[in-house]
């Protein structure tokens, strides 16, 4: 029981973790992923997006026997009926919660045994960029601020340095960080 204990460290398996780090090492190819969304409108502001398959580790992957399912909306103030959280909010949550999962692994590879993460993220935005009100002022969010807090057996030097690494490592992060080349394309009728 006390090696299981160490082979986990904040729920994650380090055996399985460097056996998927040295297996995608060994094959590069294995690295590349295809994540998709697809997303259905109901009405008005209201849409829902339904996650299931996915690209990776050389295969399509087919574990999840049922969607994950995600509904968007809009506050009232924003002509939504508040269906869920609006496609802002939501790039809010990824952001944090790829952060927080990013810490957990970056922790867990270093021998940091956590016991609390907790974090507030605000994005600031003038919505008149994406109202059509205002061609000066950007669509999308201006600045986001994300405040962590964690506790751990280390010390706060050590924290921070976990917290930094997940910065260098976290994909969403570096999504919204830098710029993504996004292409649309339209079916009409």
């Amino acid at each position: 029981m006390t090696k299981l204990t160490e082979k986990i460290r904040n729920g994650i398996d380090s055996e399985q973790m460097y056996g998927t780090l040295d297996a995608i090492a060994a094959d590069p190819s294995l690295g590349r992923f295809q994540f998709r969304v697809s997303n259905a409108w109901i009405d008005g502001a209201h849409n829902r997006s339904t996650i299931q398959r996915f690209y990776g580790a050389g295969r399509e992957d087919d574990s999840r026997e049922q969607p994950f399912v995600i509904d968007a909306g809009e506050p009232a103030v924003l002509l939504g009926t508040d269906t869920g959280a609006n496609p802002a909010e939501a790039l809010l949550h990824a952001l944090a919660a790829c952060l927080t999962t990013t810490i957990v692994y970056v922790a867990a590879a270093r021998g940091v045994r956590l016991t609390k993460i907790e974090s507030s993220l605000e994005g600031e935005m003038d919505v008149q960029g994406c109202l059509g009100l205002d061609e000066e002022i950007r669509n999308g969010f201006e600045r986001v601020h994300v405040h962590f807090r964690l506790e751990g057996d280390a010390p706060e030097d050590k924290l921070r340095e976990v917290v930094a690494r997940a910065c260098d490592r976290s994909a969403v992060y570096d999504i919204v960080s830098n710029p993504v080349p996004v292409t649309v394309d339209v079916t009409a009728g």
